[in-house]
């Protein structure tokens, strides 16, 4: 990994365990941080589009909290290759194989971008697994639901200042490749989180960048209104958030958690 810059040299962790597991849709790598003691609930984090390295300032903060997890998705990040090309319900299956496999306790479940919509998945699946679920900078607002919009809007998120993250985002795209890239956005397009949320009986939070060219807050604020034990927090900083600002998620999350 490439060095960080400002905050997020200031949060890497000193050391950190990794591990693999084999699930029927391939091979997944995950991360622990912190030693467990620090929180009445463990974190499990899943990846964003294609990449995962970009979460661990942010989540080097969350871990001071609780054992704190980074779950890469099959064919992915430092993941094995997967068994096929996977939709998003398929990438839940692969989190929910995981959990199963660790065994680990009931858990805060938490995304990033596209990962919002593995997530929220496999808290409607396996809802004795999830405590409560953070949905941050989710996705795919209807406003950008295609292609064209997309494209447009994350080209106008990625104006916002985020030194460091393009080189460290680099090698993980070229490790995924055009056409798994290609795949990834259209079934996460095709995957609406709103209508999953509708069997997520936990509590959930969502956050937004104030900065977010990709989600509005209006849909944001939609989301949470969606259960009954929901909340919605702004963050500062563009929809990669948890890069420029890495501890900006710590206290709600804690609080949640709490």
């Amino acid at each position: 990994m490439r060095a960080p810059t400002s905050a997020q040299s200031r949060l890497q962790p000193d050391e950190y365990l990794v591990r693999f597991h084999e699930t029927p849709q391939g091979r997944i790598r995950s991360r622990l941080f912190g030693r467990g003691d620090g929180g009445p609930l463990p974190f499990v984090a899943v990846q964003g589009m294609a990449v995962s390295e970009y979460l661990v300032p942010a989540l080097t903060a969350l871990s001071g909290h609780g054992p704190t997890h980074l779950v890469d998705l099959p064919g992915l990040a430092g993941s094995g290759a997967a068994c096929e090309l996977l939709d998003v319900p398929g990438y839940a299956a692969a989190v929910i194989a995981w959990l199963d496999a660790t065994d680990v306790a009931p858990v805060v479940l938490v995304g990033h971008s596209s990962s919002t919509q593995v997530v929220a998945h496999v808290a409607a699946a396996r809802p004795h697994r999830v405590r409560a679920l953070v949905l941050a900078s989710p996705t795919v607002d209807p406003a950008v639901r295609s292609w064209p919009r997309l494209v447009l809007h994350w080209r106008w998120d990625s104006r916002y200042p985020l030194p460091g993250l393009q080189r460290l985002h680099t090698p993980e795209w070229v490790r995924a490749g055009p056409r798994q890239l290609r795949n990834l956005v259209s079934v996460h397009l095709r995957d609406h989180l709103e209508d999953v949320l509708d069997a997520v009986r936990c509590p959930l939070l969502v956050l937004r960048g104030e900065h977010d060219k990709v989600c509005t807050e209006a849909w944001a604020r939609q989301l949470a209104e969606l259960s009954p034990d929901g909340r919605f927090e702004p963050m500062p900083g563009p929809h990669t958030f948890v890069w420029s600002h890495p501890t900006a998620w710590r206290e709600p999350i804690r609080a949640l958690a709490s």
